[in-house]
């Protein structure tokens, strides 16, 4: 475990976390590291004992195995650490995973949640580099010429901090003006066709936003395209750009439409390439 304490509060903190399996309250590291005037001022980071399982696929990305924690901590150890750097604060995380995680964590140990306001970097990273194909970590990390281990969670929270500084010095949007957000109207969806192979489908999509390119592809087959997975959503469409890589099984959209599966419903998760050849064979 290592720790240090800033003299003075960071303007944001930076958080990223492993998981040991598919559940994404098995976290087995923490990286969090605080950020003031575009300059790191501390780190903290451990291995977490995830109380779970150890997937020989997870362990392939990050390398961290059960003999790793053995004698660390689980969650419930670390959540008043976390807690004093995170609460109050702002947070920012690559995509939604890691907050997810967290919040996972904390229910299934019994701590209370944490009391943070959080930024995506995925996000930011969209708004101030739209040219690049990818916003993934790495991809980005290489970009902007960041040293980088990709999946330790200390080095991904100082690289995912860093992308938040560089986007900064490269728009001109101070930390205040990303926590806003750009002032836009709220996306809607476009309307559906009379006639197509997805009619009287309701469809969600995992990766674009409900306006993009792909609804645009959904309505004019017949479908109606959701803002989100419900009750009513037939199919989950995973979109090529989606940002979680190979954590797409970890995202909030999925794991809600296997709920819905576990719960009898009738929906269908998809790519984008079979939904495209689904139309297209029709």
């Amino acid at each position: 475990m290592s720790s240090a304490h800033p003299a003075q509060a960071p303007d944001f903190v930076v958080i990223d976390v492993e998981t040991a399996c598919s559940r994404v309250s098995s976290i087995c590291q923490i990286g969090i590291v605080g950020f003031r005037d575009g300059a790191e001022v501390f780190a903290y980071e451990t291995l977490v004992d995830p109380r779970d399982e150890f997937s020989p696929f997870n362990i392939g990305i990050h390398g961290i195995t059960a003999n790793h924690v053995e004698g660390h901590p689980a969650f419930a150890g670390v959540h008043a650490i976390v807690d004093g750097h995170l609460s109050g604060r702002i947070t920012v995380a690559h995509s939604a995973f890691d907050k997810g995680a967290l919040a996972a964590a904390c229910r299934l140990s019994g701590q209370p949640m944490i009391d943070t306001r959080w930024l995506d970097s995925v996000r930011v990273a969209k708004r101030a580099w739209p040219q690049l194909s990818s916003h993934r970590l790495n991809v980005l990390a290489r970009f902007l010429g960041i040293e980088h281990r990709h999946h330790d969670a200390l080095s991904d929270a100082r690289a995912a901090g860093m992308v938040i500084v560089r986007a900064i010095e490269h728009t001109g949007i101070d930390l205040a003006g990303w926590m806003a957000g750009p002032l836009k109207e709220k996306a809607r969806s476009p309307a559906a066709a009379d006639t197509g192979p997805l009619l009287n489908e309701r469809v969600a999509i995992l990766g674009e936003p409900r306006d993009g390119p792909l609804a645009h592809l959904v309505a004019s087959a017949g479908g109606k395209v959701l803002g989100s997975v419900g009750k009513s959503t037939s199919v989950l469409v995973i979109a090529r750009k989606q940002p979680y890589g190979r954590w797409v099984q970890a995202s909030q959209p999925y794991r809600k439409a296997l709920e819905l599966q576990d719960a009898g419903r009738e929906v269908s998760i998809v790519t984008e390439d079979e939904l495209r050849a689904r139309i297209l064979a029709a």
